[in-house]
């Protein structure tokens, strides 16, 4: 074979090597396309399934809310004591405003509904400033509301203004504040949140539910008893359905 013929044979060789690396390289950016399309669709249709439920459930019809002694909240029509919806959460807990968000009122219409007693149980999970001080704070001016209804709507207004996890926040002032733009028509309301009266009570509720409730974080949600998977707990389609079916 002649030089000038090793040479072609050559060029021949590297032109159909760099076709398939093209070709090889052209596969490639269409699955990475075809993945990313595929994650895009799923995770808005995931969004659009969480919107779509979350406006299903709106409306103003809300159960009777009792205030118990020991800090916890009982929403339910009369007579109906069951299934039992237990919400163990934190007012200072990012995912606990999430689920609040998502599936608050999906309870309150289920409630509404008679088919579940919901117990909302407000602890502090937080053990480091200023976290902790925050929660112990907004719980503590919580058990200051005594009327259920005024307590539910003091409960939705903490969330809504929940701080970071970096700052300082649920000032005394602000409680105070939004308890009376809540309703809040307590005549001590004021001084009890500015002497942070149920700290001491909240804080011993806080770790005795902790023991017995064997709980690892906040929300924990749990159906007579049995804890709730968040991707149920979250999804008010799915909350509803576990509900339900607890009820038959």
């Amino acid at each position: 074979m002649s030089k000038r013929t090793s040479e072609a044979a050559r060029a021949r060789i590297a032109a159909q090597r760099e076709a398939l690396r093209k070709q090889e390289q052209r596969k490639r950016i269409t699955m990475i396309a075809t993945i990313a399309v595929i994650v895009v669709i799923a995770v808005a249709f995931a969004v659009w399934s969480v919107q779509q439920g979350t406006a299903e459930e709106a409306s103003g019809n809300v159960a009777p809310v009792t205030v118990e002694k020991d800090g916890t909240v009982v929403m339910a029509k009369s007579g109906v004591t069951a299934p039992v919806v237990d919400v163990f959460e934190d007012f200072q807990c990012p995912a606990c405003k999430q689920f609040e968000e998502t599936s608050g009122s999906t309870l309150k219409n289920l409630a509404a509904e008679g088919k579940a007693k919901v117990v909302y149980h407000p602890i502090t999970i937080f053990t480091q400033e200023p976290t902790k001080g925050n929660s112990l704070r907004a719980a503590s001016a919580a058990r200051c509301v005594t009327d259920g209804r005024q307590w539910l709507a003091f409960h939705d207004k903490l969330y809504k203004n929940q701080p970071s996890e970096t700052v300082t926040g649920f000032t005394i002032d602000e409680l105070i504040k939004w308890g009376k733009e809540a309703g809040v028509t307590a005549e001590d309301f004021d001084n009890c949140v500015r002497q942070q009266r149920n700290v001491a009570a909240h804080q011993q509720f806080s770790a005795q539910t902790m023991s017995t409730q064997k709980l690892t974080g906040t929300p924990t949600v749990k159906l007579n008893g049995k804890e709730l998977d968040t991707n149920v707990a979250f999804v008010p389609k799915s909350l509803r359905d576990a509900v339900e079916s607890a009820g038959k």
